[in-house]
């Protein structure tokens, strides 16, 4: 199942909305470029929604790291909400789990940009 990449706002907050695969090629790379283009045109709070996400591989995880780190470089926030057990797993297995703000419940991390 290719990535579906998808963007909605709620209040302040822009939430990238993820289904598929996080892989390798054109699916890091379409997540890239979307976030990028989201905080190019004044996005500053980023909310990733991993619910859909099937799978994730290093290559996918790096990219989360590069949103972040672009997010940064612009003083803007990025958090992830709905991680599945798998990929919670892996963030923890590399010690990215406390590098990232998490949460399980959408309206909980919207709330924790104010």
């Amino acid at each position: 199942m290719p990535m579906e990449i998808t963007h909605r706002k709620a209040g302040s907050v822009t939430v990238i909305d993820l289904s598929g695969r996080l892989i390798y090629g054109e699916a890091a790379n379409s997540l890239l470029e979307t976030s990028k283009g989201l905080l190019a045109r004044g996005e500053n709070q980023l909310l990733f929604n991993l619910k859909e996400v099937s799978y994730l591989d290093s290559s996918g995880l790096g990219t989360l790291v590069k949103c972040f780190n672009a997010a940064r470089v612009q003083k803007a926030g990025m958090k992830l909400v709905h991680l599945p057990g798998s990929i919670r797993e892996l963030l923890r297995i590399t010690n990215l789990l406390t590098f990232f703000e998490i949460f399980d419940d959408e309206a909980a991390a919207l709330n924790s940009f104010n």
